[in-house]
């Protein structure tokens, strides 16, 4: 006969057992084993002010991307002046949740101070200086976190539409090689570090051919880019899972790896059939183009869970290619959508609602992995 300790011991056992089997499964658990599950976070998880949203990281996601810290206008706002407090505790968040931490951004048109492109009297500086104050910052912001940064976005949004370069002050002062002289300078810095090459609406013909020529230039150049950052700021419709599926084979064949930079799914219109994610594109405000101010009603909720679960499926398949995917904020109150292109709206993009709960959406994307992994 058992004794009633032993009667105690086997109950807490099964007790255990039974826990550990009704568990949720997390993101970040479901894809083990396929690729990295990110998230972008703003000031106030990298401060921890923001506790919900630093709770869902650590349960949630396995990698970060900071949405603003690591920008030239807030790491190095002035000629002689770094701000890198914000940036150490990006980086320690990362470590002290053992996760991949990306850089974003080191080079682009957009959120860069006037004075890196101009002299004492405000015009236009020259090549030679342009390109120092590049290596200065890349080699400074770069360097400062050697060994772990794991991943830069070295250039960002290089590209028009149409495929070619965009005639940014970039291109303007030092010419079409200040790409390549990017990339030399942060791999100087950091030789471990993966080099990324980030961009929006790369589904589109023309700039996916402007993209693959970009990086075959950058490889004829002796350019370690490991990386092709697909960011992936859609719709409900656009881009269909065939033209996703085609984007990352084409750029599979090129020898480089794929990352979903920046994902979220925009449910609401956009008054416009422009597949731009432009931070500088805006559209007047209209009620038309906010229909869900309270609420996603419960059809929505479904087609944004059927749209994601596509997409992921996609991801899923091209597992040996694609190495992250990231959400663009943690939860819905964090998205750029509820200001972008319209101000002040109310938006549903994301696997996390406003309160931090997860959506159907989670669950759909979640199956795609369960699907997966079983035989």
């Amino acid at each position: 006969m058992s004794s009633p300790r032993s009667l105690i011991l086997a109950a807490l056992i099964l007790t255990s057992y039974v826990s550990i089997a009704e568990a949720p499964i997390t993101l970040k658990g479901a894809f083990h084993g396929l690729f990295h599950i990110g998230a972008a976070i703003n000031e106030g998880q990298i401060t921890g002010r923001d506790v919900l949203g630093d709770n869902l990281l650590a349960t949630q996601f396995d990698s970060i991307s900071p949405e603003n810290v690591l920008k030239w206008e807030r790491v190095h706002p002035g000629p002689d002046k770094y701000s890198f407090d914000l940036p150490d505790r990006y980086v320690a968040l990362g470590e002290k949740n053992h996760m991949f931490i990306v850089g974003h951004t080191l080079v682009w048109h957009s959120q860069t101070p006037a004075w890196v492109f101009q002299d004492e009297h405000g015009n236009p500086t020259d090549r030679e200086t342009l390109l120092k104050r590049m290596h200065d910052h890349i080699s400074t912001v770069v360097g400062r976190y050697k060994g772990r940064i794991q991943a830069w976005d070295v250039v960002n949004e290089a590209l028009n539409d149409d495929g070619t370069l965009r005639k940014s002050p970039w291109l303007k002062i030092i010419g079409e090689d200040y790409i390549v002289k990017a990339y030399q300078f942060a791999h100087e810095a950091d030789p471990q570090a993966q080099l990324n090459y980030n961009d929006y609406s790369l589904e589109t013909e023309a700039k996916r051919n402007g993209a693959i020529a970009l990086i075959r230039k950058l490889q004829a150049a002796g350019i370690p880019i490991a990386t092709v950052g697909i960011q992936g700021h859609d719709s409900l419709t656009w881009p269909s899972a065939q033209l996703e599926d085609e984007t990352i084979s084409a750029f599979a064949k090129l020898g480089v790896k794929v990352a979903i930079t920046e994902l979220d799914i925009d449910v609401l219109p956009r008054g416009s059939v422009s597949h731009t994610a432009d931070i500088d594109y805006n559209i007047k405000s209209d009620s038309r183009l906010n229909p869900y101010p309270d609420a996603l009603p419960d059809a929505a909720e479904r087609e944004l869970a059927h749209r994601y679960a596509d997409l992921f499926a996609v991801y899923v398949k091209h597992s040996d290619v694609i190495n992250r995917v990231t959400l663009w904020g943690v939860t819905d109150s964090d998205s750029w959508l509820n200001n972008w292109p319209v101000r002040g709206r109310t938006s549903y993009p994301l696997l996390f609602d406003r309160e931090g709960k997860p959506k159907p959406a989670l669950d759909a994307v979640i199956q795609v992995a369960k699907a997966t992994s079983t035989p």
